[in-house]
């Protein structure tokens, strides 16, 4: 007689879901200064859905202030391996003024991001905003109507949603000749849990991606 299989279930536990970074990209969000120079804001919120973007902004930083006045801006998309440009940038503010609670945090003024970071800048096209030449993906946005702050005091963060404007792509990520990008050479920057990670080598594709993975590739996925 068979016996059936039983499959022990594992441990599980309730978590407090205080910080639900389970796995988003990290961006950094050129704004306008009231100057006219761009500031640079790390930003571990944002999706994409066809040519909108969602992002949310914390409360007392320059980046939320700039797109509320200006509303032109680029999110550029780092490498994993960029990491610690990214994280040079943590305790950075562009606030002259540094925000009470950010100061106790450790948040110190810089005027120049890029400089501190030592990402070289590149002119919008379609928007005021710079673009970080050395992040292979740069977005050209623009906020579309108001920012959601209902209710951003309580909750500490406001919501924007951005008109993707334009995209450009450093050739070596993408795939010859086309617009699509290869997913075998594009390892983007992800914050898991306030850790910095990269994606890995792609596991297969879904079954309306345009591109197809090398043959040792799906057969690795499917193993």
């Amino acid at each position: 007689m068979t016996q059936a299989l039983h499959h022990q279930a594992p441990a599980q536990r309730v978590i407090t879901p205080s910080v639900l970074y389970f796995g988003t990209p990290v961006a950094l969000l050129s704004t306008v200064n009231p100057d006219g120079s761009s500031n640079l804001s790390p930003n571990s919120s944002v999706w994409a859905l066809g040519d909108r973007l969602v992002i949310g902004l914390g409360l007392g930083g320059q980046g939320l202030e700039n797109l509320r006045r200006d509303g032109d801006c680029v999110v550029n998309l780092p490498s994993a391996a960029q990491w610690p440009q990214v994280e040079s940038l943590a305790r950075a503010t562009g606030r002259s003024e540094v925000p009470p609670r950010k100061r106790a945090m450790g948040y110190r003024h810089v005027a120049d991001k890029f400089a501190l970071a030592g990402l070289q800048r590149l002119p919008g096209e379609l928007v005021r905003a710079a673009r970080v030449l050395d992040c292979p993906l740069q977005i050209e946005a623009r906020l579309q109507g108001s920012l959601d702050e209902a209710g951003a005091t309580a909750r500490g963060f406001a919501i924007a949603e951005l008109q993707v404007l334009r995209v450009h792509a450093h050739e070596d990520i993408t795939h010859a000749g086309s617009h699509h990008i290869d997913t075998l050479r594009w390892q983007p920057l992800l914050y898991v849990f306030r850790h910095y990670c990269g994606t890995g080598t792609p596991r297969g594709a879904n079954f309306r991606a345009e591109t197809a993975l090398p043959p040792q590739q799906a057969t690795g996925a499917a193993a």
